[in-house]
């Protein structure tokens, strides 16, 4: 019986999961800016007693390892790879795409199309991968500039459902008749779990001292609008 610890910080949803076997059992989250680093370890506790658990009792720590925000995602593996120091517990990291794409079919189940996960990038571009109905990658993983000829040859054989705090900014350039929408909030850690326990039965885990999340980009440090104006 596995029962796990799951943490999704890709982006402005603070979220924490405990699964059982692949069920998810208790879940606290919340939407905003600049919450992980206040509320996230706050949010493991609630979730655990939640679960009628203590820390000891889970058998392995699972964290969404990005791409996505990057602060979000080094706050929300330091705080797993912490957990599993100082518990002796199993690292999983579940990409942030595919578990997105996981729980829209969830949602979901008769749904045969393609699937398009996206987080918000800058301006019109997005961290985006496509999927099919049995989440098998048929377009890797990476940051993408939409604009009105994206996903076109894919779009004009079959239907593909965007979703993700990327889809709705493209929503006015992708007008392709077979372009969907859902606004529904898959960045939730409610969505790791049956993932979560698939890898755990494959012992699929991570090295905890050299595991780093999977930023995509490099992080490129900007000034303060009020520091520019200053200058």
């Amino acid at each position: 019986m596995a029962k796990i610890l799951q943490i999704e910080t890709a982006t402005a949803i603070c979220s924490v999961a405990v699964s059982v076997n692949g069920e998810t059992i208790s879940f606290k989250e919340e939407q905003g800016q600049n919450l992980h680093a206040a509320n996230l370890t706050l949010f493991i506790d609630e979730a655990v007693k939640a679960a009628g658990l203590n820390y000891q009792e889970l058998d392995a720590i699972a964290v969404s390892k990005g791409p996505g925000s990057y602060t979000g995602l080094r706050i929300g593996v330091s705080t797993a790879k912490g957990l599993c120091y100082a518990l002796d517990k199993p690292l999983i990291a579940i990409e942030t795409l595919e578990m997105m794409a996981a729980g829209f079919l969830s949602e979901s189940p008769g749904y045969s199309g393609l699937i398009c996960p996206m987080i918000d990038a800058r301006r019109m571009e997005v961290y985006t991968a496509v999927f099919d109905s049995s989440l098998n990658l048929l377009l890797l993983t990476e940051a993408k500039i939409i604009d009105e000829t994206s996903f076109n040859a894919l779009l004009s054989q079959q239907t593909i459902i965007f979703l993700g705090d990327g889809a709705a900014k493209c929503a006015e350039v992708l007008t392709h008749p077979n372009a969907q929408f859902d606004a529904a909030n898959f960045n939730s850690a409610t969505y790791m779990s049956r993932l979560a326990n698939e890898a755990f039965s494959n012992r699929n885990f991570e090295d905890v001292a050299y595991f780093e999340p999977f930023y995509l980009k490099d992080f490129v440090v900007t000034q303060p609008k009020k520091q520019q104006a200053q200058r």
